[in-house]
């Protein structure tokens, strides 16, 4: 009898064929008359290079009685446009033209040498000549020692994840308005940002590169501080029915370490996922490049909609303080009793 295909074999047939579907859309799109676009999604760098982030894609037709950043928007249709793989891209920084390509999703993904000067800097990226879009970088001072990752989901927004059902009605029904914050988180962030000036914020999820404008929208309309956004790719791999969204966020929090050597990173997440297995081995791994460790604990509703939570208690890894509270103002308080954010900073306790 032949032997069964191995498993491998069978999810690198998949991910071929995925790429096949996607490249008989992109013919039928470009058949009627659409051209690509490419998006560009806030990044960071260090003073002699920068990671630039962005997703090249064609957006079907939409008609809609209403427009701007506040009109409702299904979350569809983020999944709606139709990914141009290997497409070539032409990033312009600091005036100086570089030309990079897509991966076969059609995400960009590149550092690219320039020297800006630390803040937030311009970045431009064209496509078949398509009207330049505009994003940014962060750029971290060489004088800078402390920065923020955050995780997204039931960290700063309320998604229930991962309990595939309620994932896929957040994900593609819901109306991105209904969407809601967590308590308090807003204010946490930014007090940590006020209190360390210059310092990096980075948004680190298991989301899907589709969802980023959402994402940003949701981050901006609620007061969240602006930071570079680190997503994934959705579907099979050559040798994975699904990316690893723990493998994602392990494999950039040491990038992170490597790129930036001189910065203590607040790690801050939630105990509904993986986020404090994933920071123990982390602080564990990297014990100087880690400030503090915040954990937000689920309400009971939303472990059973997240399908349970990580059992977490305060602990130290690696001599590493590790706090955990119910809402953003929870874990400012803890944060402050730790002496990570200044109670006196504003005269009143840190949950005030």
């Amino acid at each position: 009898m032949p032997a069964e295909p191995a498993p491998r074999a069978k999810v690198l047939w998949l991910a071929r064929l995925e790429y096949r579907f996607h490249a008989w859309r992109e013919r039928r799109a470009r058949a009627r008359g659409q051209r690509a676009t490419v998006a560009g999604y806030p990044g960071y760098g260090g003073e002699d290079w920068v990671r630039v982030l962005g997703r090249v894609f064609i957006v079907p037709p939409v008609r809609t009685r209403s427009a701007g950043e506040y009109a409702g928007v299904r979350g569809w249709r983020s999944f709606a446009a139709v990914p141009v793989g290997f497409a070539q891209v032409t990033v312009i920084v600091d005036g100086v033209s570089h030309e990079v390509v897509a991966d076969r999703g059609g995400v960009i993904d590149t550092v690219l040498p320039a020297t800006l000067q630390p803040g937030w800097q311009p970045v431009t990226m064209t496509v078949e000549g398509s009207e330049p879009f505009e994003t940014r970088v962060f750029i971290v001072g060489s004088d800078v020692r402390f920065g923020v990752v955050s995780d997204v989901d039931d960290t700063v927004m309320v998604t229930a994840l991962p309990r595939p059902f309620v994932a896929a009605w957040n994900s593609f029904v819901l109306n991105e308005h209904a969407r809601q914050p967590v308590p308090g988180m807003a204010v946490l962030l930014e007090r940590l940002v006020r209190d360390h000036p210059g310092a990096p914020v980075v948004y680190l999820s298991t989301g899907a590169w589709n969802v980023a404008p959402t994402l940003q929208r949701f981050l901006r309309r609620h007061l969240f501080p602006p930071g570079a956004l680190l997503l994934t790719d959705w579907g099979p791999t050559h040798d994975r029915w699904f990316r690893s969204g723990r493998a994602h966020k392990e494999e950039n929090l040491r990038r992170l370490a490597r790129e930036f050597p001189h910065v203590k990173w607040m790690l801050i997440g939630d105990d509904g996922q993986h986020d404090d297995d994933l920071y123990t081995s982390f602080t564990s791994e990297f014990p100087d490049h880690v400030t503090a460790v915040a954990i937000r604990r689920l309400s009971p509703t939303e472990a059973v909609l997240a399908g349970g939570r990580t059992a977490v208690n305060d602990h130290s890894a690696a001599g590493v303080p590790w706090v955990t509270g119910d809402d953003g103002a929870g874990l400012l308080d803890r944060l402050s009793e730790i002496g990570v954010v200044d109670r006196d900073a504003d005269g009143v306790g840190g949950g005030a």
